[in-house]
Protein backbone atom coordinates (compact mmCIF):
# COMPACT_ATOMS: atom_id res chain seq x y z
CA UNK A 1 0.00 0.00 0.00
CA UNK A 2 1.22 3.50 -0.83
CA UNK A 3 0.14 5.97 1.85
CA UNK A 4 0.05 9.73 1.45
CA UNK A 5 0.60 10.88 5.02
CA UNK A 6 0.34 14.52 6.07
CA UNK A 7 2.28 15.96 9.00
CA UNK A 8 4.82 13.15 9.11
CA UNK A 9 7.56 15.25 10.70
CA UNK A 10 5.37 16.11 13.68
CA UNK A 11 5.04 14.23 16.95
CA UNK A 12 2.32 11.68 16.17
CA UNK A 13 2.92 11.71 12.42
CA UNK A 14 6.58 10.79 12.80
CA UNK A 15 5.66 7.93 15.14
CA UNK A 16 3.33 6.62 12.44
CA UNK A 17 6.07 6.93 9.80
CA UNK A 18 8.52 5.03 12.01
CA UNK A 19 5.95 2.31 12.67
CA UNK A 20 5.13 1.94 8.97
CA UNK A 21 8.78 1.59 8.01
CA UNK A 22 9.70 -0.73 10.89
CA UNK A 23 6.67 -3.02 10.97
CA UNK A 24 4.99 -3.02 7.54
CA UNK A 25 5.94 -3.12 3.87
CA UNK A 26 3.85 -0.04 3.00
CA UNK A 27 5.50 2.95 1.34
CA UNK A 28 5.04 6.50 2.64
CA UNK A 29 4.85 9.90 0.96
CA UNK A 30 5.19 12.38 3.83
CA UNK A 31 3.63 15.77 3.04
CA UNK A 32 4.87 18.25 5.64
CA UNK A 33 5.46 21.99 5.26
CA UNK A 34 7.83 21.99 8.28
CA UNK A 35 6.27 24.39 10.77
CA UNK A 36 7.99 25.27 14.06
CA UNK A 37 7.20 21.90 15.68
CA UNK A 38 8.36 19.70 12.79
CA UNK A 39 11.70 17.89 12.82
CA UNK A 40 13.32 15.82 10.06
CA UNK A 41 15.38 14.06 12.72
CA UNK A 42 12.24 12.25 13.86
CA UNK A 43 12.05 10.32 10.58
CA UNK A 44 15.75 10.01 9.76
CA UNK A 45 15.64 6.21 9.82
CA UNK A 46 12.80 6.20 7.29
CA UNK A 47 14.73 8.31 4.80
CA UNK A 48 17.19 5.48 4.14
CA UNK A 49 14.54 2.75 3.81
CA UNK A 50 13.75 3.14 0.12
CA UNK A 51 10.02 3.26 0.95
CA UNK A 52 9.84 6.87 2.12
CA UNK A 53 9.75 10.28 0.48
CA UNK A 54 9.28 13.71 2.05
CA UNK A 55 7.50 16.39 0.05
CA UNK A 56 7.63 19.87 1.53
CA UNK A 57 4.18 21.30 0.81
CA UNK A 58 1.29 22.98 2.61
CA UNK A 59 -2.05 21.17 2.67
CA UNK A 60 -3.87 24.51 2.30
CA UNK A 61 -2.62 24.65 -1.30
CA UNK A 62 -5.28 22.69 -3.15
CA UNK A 63 -3.53 22.84 -6.53
CA UNK A 64 -0.37 21.36 -5.02
CA UNK A 65 -2.36 18.65 -3.22
CA UNK A 66 -4.03 17.62 -6.49
CA UNK A 67 -0.63 17.43 -8.16
CA UNK A 68 0.67 15.17 -5.39
CA UNK A 69 -2.26 12.78 -5.75
CA UNK A 70 -1.70 12.50 -9.50
CA UNK A 71 2.07 12.11 -9.08
CA UNK A 72 2.11 9.50 -6.32
CA UNK A 73 -1.24 7.70 -6.89
CA UNK A 74 -1.77 6.72 -3.22
CA UNK A 75 -3.94 3.86 -2.04
CA UNK A 76 -4.79 5.67 1.19
CA UNK A 77 -4.46 8.98 3.00
CA UNK A 78 -3.51 9.39 6.64
CA UNK A 79 -4.25 13.01 7.52
CA UNK A 80 -2.33 14.06 10.64
CA UNK A 81 -1.16 17.57 9.67
CA UNK A 82 -2.61 20.04 12.16
CA UNK A 83 -1.86 22.88 14.49
CA UNK A 84 -2.35 21.19 17.84
CA UNK A 85 -1.38 23.28 20.87
CA UNK A 86 -4.38 24.70 22.72
CA UNK A 87 -2.34 27.51 24.28
CA UNK A 88 -1.13 28.68 20.87
CA UNK A 89 -4.71 28.57 19.57
CA UNK A 90 -5.69 31.01 22.32
CA UNK A 91 -2.93 33.42 21.32
CA UNK A 92 -3.50 33.12 17.55
CA UNK A 93 -6.55 31.16 16.34
CA UNK A 94 -6.26 32.18 12.68
CA UNK A 95 -3.56 29.68 11.71
CA UNK A 96 -5.60 26.90 13.35
CA UNK A 97 -8.57 27.71 11.13
CA UNK A 98 -6.35 27.84 8.04
CA UNK A 99 -4.47 24.59 8.64
CA UNK A 100 -7.07 22.48 10.41
CA UNK A 101 -10.19 23.59 8.55
CA UNK A 102 -9.13 25.03 5.18
CA UNK A 103 -6.26 22.55 4.89
CA UNK A 104 -8.56 19.59 5.53
CA UNK A 105 -11.03 20.93 2.96
CA UNK A 106 -8.26 21.31 0.36
CA UNK A 107 -7.03 17.78 1.01
CA UNK A 108 -10.54 16.32 0.82
CA UNK A 109 -11.22 18.00 -2.49
CA UNK A 110 -7.92 16.83 -3.96
CA UNK A 111 -8.64 13.31 -2.72
CA UNK A 112 -12.17 13.39 -4.13
CA UNK A 113 -10.97 14.50 -7.57
CA UNK A 114 -8.35 11.73 -7.58
CA UNK A 115 -10.76 9.08 -6.24
CA UNK A 116 -13.36 9.90 -8.89
CA UNK A 117 -10.78 8.97 -11.52
CA UNK A 118 -10.03 5.52 -10.10
CA UNK A 119 -11.55 2.33 -11.42
CA UNK A 120 -14.20 0.52 -9.36
CA UNK A 121 -11.68 -1.65 -7.49
CA UNK A 122 -9.46 1.31 -6.74
CA UNK A 123 -12.39 3.33 -5.40
CA UNK A 124 -13.52 0.47 -3.18
CA UNK A 125 -10.04 -0.06 -1.71
CA UNK A 126 -9.19 3.63 -1.17
CA UNK A 127 -9.34 5.12 2.35
CA UNK A 128 -9.13 8.67 3.69
CA UNK A 129 -8.19 8.38 7.38
CA UNK A 130 -8.59 11.57 9.37
CA UNK A 131 -6.80 11.64 12.74
CA UNK A 132 -8.47 13.81 15.38
CA UNK A 133 -8.73 14.44 19.11
CA UNK A 134 -11.05 13.77 22.02
CA UNK A 135 -11.10 17.51 22.74
CA UNK A 136 -13.87 17.91 20.16
CA UNK A 137 -16.23 16.36 22.71
CA UNK A 138 -15.76 19.16 25.23
CA UNK A 139 -15.13 18.21 28.83
CA UNK A 140 -16.32 15.64 31.34
CA UNK A 141 -17.53 16.22 34.87
CA UNK A 142 -16.02 13.95 37.57
CA UNK A 143 -18.81 11.35 37.42
CA UNK A 144 -19.48 11.42 33.67
CA UNK A 145 -18.75 8.24 31.69
CA UNK A 146 -15.80 8.44 29.26
CA UNK A 147 -16.21 9.67 25.69
CA UNK A 148 -17.27 7.18 23.02
CA UNK A 149 -17.73 7.42 19.27
CA UNK A 150 -21.29 8.73 19.79
CA UNK A 151 -20.55 11.48 22.32
CA UNK A 152 -22.01 14.82 21.10
CA UNK A 153 -19.49 17.45 20.03
CA UNK A 154 -18.93 20.41 22.36
CA UNK A 155 -15.53 22.00 21.59
CA UNK A 156 -14.38 24.71 24.02
CA UNK A 157 -11.11 26.13 22.57
CA UNK A 158 -10.12 27.50 19.17
CA UNK A 159 -8.02 24.36 18.67
CA UNK A 160 -10.80 21.90 19.46
CA UNK A 161 -13.31 23.93 17.45
CA UNK A 162 -11.04 23.78 14.41
CA UNK A 163 -10.61 20.02 14.80
CA UNK A 164 -14.36 19.54 15.25
CA UNK A 165 -14.88 21.48 12.03
CA UNK A 166 -12.45 19.23 10.17
CA UNK A 167 -14.14 16.09 11.55
CA UNK A 168 -17.49 17.33 10.26
CA UNK A 169 -16.03 18.06 6.82
CA UNK A 170 -14.54 14.57 6.59
CA UNK A 171 -17.88 12.96 7.45
CA UNK A 172 -19.75 15.26 5.07
CA UNK A 173 -17.51 14.23 2.16
CA UNK A 174 -18.40 10.59 2.93
CA UNK A 175 -22.15 11.16 3.12
CA UNK A 176 -22.40 13.68 0.26
CA UNK A 177 -19.82 12.45 -2.23
CA UNK A 178 -19.23 8.84 -1.20
CA UNK A 179 -15.51 9.43 -0.55
CA UNK A 180 -14.49 6.51 1.73
CA UNK A 181 -13.46 8.52 4.78
CA UNK A 182 -13.35 7.64 8.46
CA UNK A 183 -12.24 9.37 11.66
CA UNK A 184 -10.20 8.38 14.68
CA UNK A 185 -10.30 10.41 17.88
CA UNK A 186 -7.65 9.99 20.53
CA UNK A 187 -6.59 11.08 23.99
CA UNK A 188 -3.47 13.00 25.04
CA UNK A 189 -0.39 11.42 23.48
CA UNK A 190 3.07 11.44 25.05
CA UNK A 191 6.41 9.86 24.30
CA UNK A 192 9.64 10.38 22.38
CA UNK A 193 10.39 13.24 19.96
CA UNK A 194 7.67 15.45 21.49
CA UNK A 195 8.19 19.17 20.87
CA UNK A 196 8.77 20.70 24.32
CA UNK A 197 5.72 22.94 24.59
CA UNK A 198 3.25 20.35 25.93
CA UNK A 199 2.99 19.35 29.59
CA UNK A 200 5.12 16.19 29.73
CA UNK A 201 8.14 17.27 27.63
CA UNK A 202 8.08 20.79 29.11
CA UNK A 203 8.02 19.55 32.70
CA UNK A 204 10.60 16.84 32.00
CA UNK A 205 13.08 19.29 30.46
CA UNK A 206 12.50 21.93 33.13
CA UNK A 207 13.03 19.32 35.83
CA UNK A 208 16.26 18.13 34.20
CA UNK A 209 17.48 21.73 34.15
CA UNK A 210 16.31 22.51 37.70
CA UNK A 211 13.78 25.12 36.55
CA UNK A 212 10.29 25.78 37.90
CA UNK A 213 7.57 23.31 36.94
CA UNK A 214 4.40 25.26 36.06
CA UNK A 215 1.09 23.56 36.88
CA UNK A 216 -2.18 25.19 35.81
CA UNK A 217 -4.65 25.99 38.60
CA UNK A 218 -4.45 23.34 41.31
CA UNK A 219 -3.28 20.59 38.97
CA UNK A 220 -6.61 18.76 39.28
CA UNK A 221 -7.47 18.67 35.57
CA UNK A 222 -7.55 15.08 34.28
CA UNK A 223 -6.22 13.76 30.99
CA UNK A 224 -6.28 10.23 29.58
CA UNK A 225 -2.72 9.37 28.48
CA UNK A 226 -1.69 7.22 25.50
CA UNK A 227 1.91 6.36 24.63
CA UNK A 228 2.52 7.61 21.10
CA UNK A 229 3.96 4.34 19.79
CA UNK A 230 0.80 2.51 20.87
CA UNK A 231 -1.27 5.14 19.08
CA UNK A 232 0.83 4.78 15.92
CA UNK A 233 0.18 1.04 15.89
CA UNK A 234 -3.56 1.64 16.21
CA UNK A 235 -3.58 4.20 13.41
CA UNK A 236 -1.81 1.87 11.00
CA UNK A 237 -4.27 -0.91 11.82
CA UNK A 238 -7.08 1.58 11.24
CA UNK A 239 -5.89 2.56 7.77
CA UNK A 240 -5.56 -1.14 6.92
CA UNK A 241 -8.91 -2.23 8.38
CA UNK A 242 -11.05 0.89 8.86
CA UNK A 243 -14.51 1.01 7.32
CA UNK A 244 -15.84 4.06 5.48
CA UNK A 245 -18.13 6.23 7.59
CA UNK A 246 -16.82 4.75 10.85
CA UNK A 247 -15.36 6.43 13.92
CA UNK A 248 -12.81 4.82 16.22
CA UNK A 249 -12.08 6.29 19.66
CA UNK A 250 -8.53 5.28 20.59
CA UNK A 251 -7.21 5.36 24.15
CA UNK A 252 -5.34 3.42 26.81
CA UNK A 253 -7.57 3.82 29.90
CA UNK A 254 -4.83 5.70 31.76
CA UNK A 255 -6.38 8.87 33.28
CA UNK A 256 -4.18 10.98 35.56
CA UNK A 257 -4.43 14.47 37.01
CA UNK A 258 -1.86 16.94 35.76
CA UNK A 259 -0.34 17.03 39.24
CA UNK A 260 0.00 13.23 39.29
CA UNK A 261 1.81 13.41 35.96
CA UNK A 262 4.22 16.09 37.15
CA UNK A 263 4.97 14.23 40.38
CA UNK A 264 5.59 11.00 38.45
CA UNK A 265 8.16 12.78 36.27
CA UNK A 266 9.82 14.25 39.35
CA UNK A 267 10.05 10.84 41.01
CA UNK A 268 11.64 9.18 37.96
CA UNK A 269 14.20 11.95 37.53
CA UNK A 270 15.04 11.92 41.25
CA UNK A 271 15.90 8.25 40.75
CA UNK A 272 17.75 8.51 37.42
CA UNK A 273 19.43 11.89 37.88
CA UNK A 274 19.42 12.95 41.57
CA UNK A 275 19.47 16.69 42.18
CA UNK A 276 21.86 17.73 44.98
CA UNK A 277 19.39 20.49 45.89
CA UNK A 278 16.71 17.93 46.80
CA UNK A 279 13.58 16.26 45.39
CA UNK A 280 12.25 17.98 42.31
CA UNK A 281 8.71 18.35 43.65
CA UNK A 282 10.09 21.47 45.34
CA UNK A 283 10.13 23.05 41.85
CA UNK A 284 6.35 22.79 41.32
CA UNK A 285 4.66 26.17 40.96
CA UNK A 286 0.91 26.63 40.61
CA UNK A 287 0.12 29.24 37.94
CA UNK A 288 -3.03 30.96 36.72
CA UNK A 289 -5.22 28.46 34.92
CA UNK A 290 -5.57 28.36 31.13
CA UNK A 291 -8.61 30.30 29.84
CA UNK A 292 -11.52 27.89 29.31
CA UNK A 293 -9.50 24.92 30.62
CA UNK A 294 -11.53 21.70 30.15
CA UNK A 295 -11.65 19.74 33.39
CA UNK A 296 -11.41 16.15 32.19
CA UNK A 297 -10.96 14.05 29.04
CA UNK A 298 -11.23 10.27 28.98
CA UNK A 299 -12.02 7.77 26.22
CA UNK A 300 -13.67 4.36 26.29
CA UNK A 301 -11.72 2.56 23.53
CA UNK A 302 -13.80 -0.65 23.57
CA UNK A 303 -15.10 -0.30 20.00
CA UNK A 304 -11.67 0.46 18.53
CA UNK A 305 -10.05 -2.37 20.49
CA UNK A 306 -12.53 -4.87 19.09
CA UNK A 307 -12.76 -3.54 15.54
CA UNK A 308 -9.01 -3.12 15.07
CA UNK A 309 -7.90 -6.07 17.23
CA UNK A 310 -5.68 -3.66 19.14
CA UNK A 311 -4.95 -2.72 22.72
CA UNK A 312 -2.39 -0.29 24.13
CA UNK A 313 0.73 -2.11 25.32
CA UNK A 314 1.99 0.55 27.74
CA UNK A 315 0.46 1.58 31.02
CA UNK A 316 1.29 5.12 32.11
CA UNK A 317 4.06 4.12 34.50
CA UNK A 318 5.92 2.18 31.80
CA UNK A 319 5.42 4.80 29.13
CA UNK A 320 6.41 7.79 31.24
CA UNK A 321 9.61 6.07 32.37
CA UNK A 322 10.58 5.38 28.74
CA UNK A 323 9.78 8.98 27.88
CA UNK A 324 11.82 10.55 30.67
CA UNK A 325 14.77 8.28 29.88
CA UNK A 326 14.58 9.30 26.22
CA UNK A 327 14.83 13.00 27.10
CA UNK A 328 17.82 12.26 29.29
CA UNK A 329 19.47 10.38 26.42
CA UNK A 330 18.66 12.95 23.72
CA UNK A 331 19.60 16.30 25.20
CA UNK A 332 21.16 17.57 21.98
CA UNK A 333 17.80 17.48 20.19
CA UNK A 334 15.79 19.45 22.73
CA UNK A 335 18.65 21.75 23.71
CA UNK A 336 18.79 22.86 20.07
CA UNK A 337 15.06 23.60 20.14
CA UNK A 338 15.41 25.52 23.40
CA UNK A 339 18.18 27.60 21.85
CA UNK A 340 16.51 28.40 18.53
CA UNK A 341 12.75 27.87 18.53
CA UNK A 342 11.07 27.70 21.94
CA UNK A 343 12.63 28.60 25.28
CA UNK A 344 9.83 27.21 27.44
CA UNK A 345 7.93 30.46 27.98
CA UNK A 346 4.24 30.32 28.86
CA UNK A 347 1.73 30.53 26.01
CA UNK A 348 -2.03 30.99 25.89
CA UNK A 349 -2.54 33.86 28.31
CA UNK A 350 -4.50 36.10 25.90
CA UNK A 351 -8.10 35.33 26.79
Amino acid sequence: MRILLTGGCGFIGSAVVRHLIRHTDHSVVNVDCMTYAASEETVAEAASSGRYEHVRANIVNGVEMSRLFETYRPDAVMHLAAESHVDRSIDGPGVFVQTNVVGTYSLLEAARKYWNGLDADGQKAFRFHHISTDEVFGHLEPNDPPFTETTPYDPRSPYSASKASSDHLVRAWYHTYGLPTFVTNTTNNYGVWHFPEKLIPLVTINAIEGKELPVYGKGENIRDWLFVEDHAEALVLAVERGEPGETYAIGARQPRTNLQVVKAICGILDELLPDPAGPRERLIRYVTDRPGHDFRYEIDPSHAEQALDWKAKHDFETGIRKTVQWYLDNRAWWESIRARRYTGQRLGTNA
